[in-house]
């Protein structure tokens, strides 16, 4: 008897244990989103570094800081504008965005409150699409563009980046709108409202976090592709990947430009992810705890 209350009292609490774990998954979250930070730290010192500093290997921190990036990458004392290409990126995001949600939220409507038949072949057959190479796919649309003009046009890259999307946007949006309560939609159609009125005055803004969180992964995509906008795209309809990659070139890396292209150019997924983190979490966690 001795021993065996000797050894539950050298046993810590179940409360003790409970916050020493959490303590540990404190520090290794703290140290997981510092070394998920670092990098883009380095870049965003690099792009006030001139060409001659960022060159130096390993890096120096201590070194002048200058906006030649900067001013390279706007195109200020000659070279190209990165405007056409930003607004062309818009475009293609923000379009391609809003006709996915447009199509997404009646065919989750249809998947998860509404069901039709045979309903997980048809999610099955959203997922298996994009099990597809996405390269497989790069030499017939080529060719399709050519055939019909739609080369180096940026409604193209929107219909492509709205296929692209789509599945995804189903996938997701069917899981968040399982949780909307059946009851409140029948409430609805009792007192006389339609489809349309379902959808946007029930459906939607119940789901607003899920819907969210979905058109935020459509928009980074679509603003972080570059694999059909360097192939199907020139100068009206570049992109700013593709405008980014220009920085390449034969004669060398330029990484001071380089870092200050890509910091300018992430700004906008950055700045549309703070925007909706809280939609974000919400909507991702969604389901997660019945």
């Amino acid at each position: 008897m001795t021993t065996v209350a000797t050894t539950a009292a050298a046993r810590p609490a179940p409360k003790t244990v409970r916050r020493r774990k959490g303590a540990a998954l404190g520090v290794i979250a703290w140290v997981a989103g510092i070394l998920f930070f670092l990098p883009i730290a380095w870049m965003a010192l690099t792009s006030f570094h001139s060409e001659a500093s960022a060159a130096t290997n390993p890096p120096s921190v201590a070194a002048a800081l200058t906006l030649d990036g900067y001013r390279d990458f706007f195109g200020v004392g000659g070279g190209a504008s990165p405007w056409p290409a930003l607004i062309n990126s818009a475009v293609a995001s923000i379009a391609s965005t809003v006709l996915v949600l447009l199509l997404a939220l009646p065919a989750a409507y249809a998947l998860s409150i509404r069901r039709v038949r045979k309903w997980t072949d048809v999610l099955f057959f959203f997922l298996s699409t994009k099990m597809l190479p996405v390269v497989a796919g790069l030499l017939p649309i080529y060719l399709f563009a050519k055939n019909t003009g739609m080369l180096d046009n940026i409604w193209l890259l929107v219909i492509l980046y709205t296929s692209m999307n789509l599945p995804i946007a189903v996938w997701m949006m069917q899981s968040f709108l399982a949780e909307v309560p059946v009851a409140v939609i029948e409430a609805a159609q009792i007192d006389g409202a339609r489809l349309p009125v379902v959808l946007s005055r029930v459906v939607a803004p119940i789901a607003m976090p899920g819907i969210a969180a979905t058109a935020l992964i459509c928009f980074i995509f679509s603003w972080n592709e570059l694999l059909f906008a360097r192939v199907l795209t020139g100068v009206i309809a570049e992109t700013a990947p593709v405008f980014l990659t220009g920085f390449i070139t034969s004669q060398g890396l330029f990484l001071a430009k380089v870092c200050a292209a890509s910091l300018v150019i992430s700004l906008p997924v950055l700045a549309a992810g703070f925007a909706a983190q809280d939609k974000l979490v919400q909507g991702l966690s969604l389901g997660a705890v019945k």
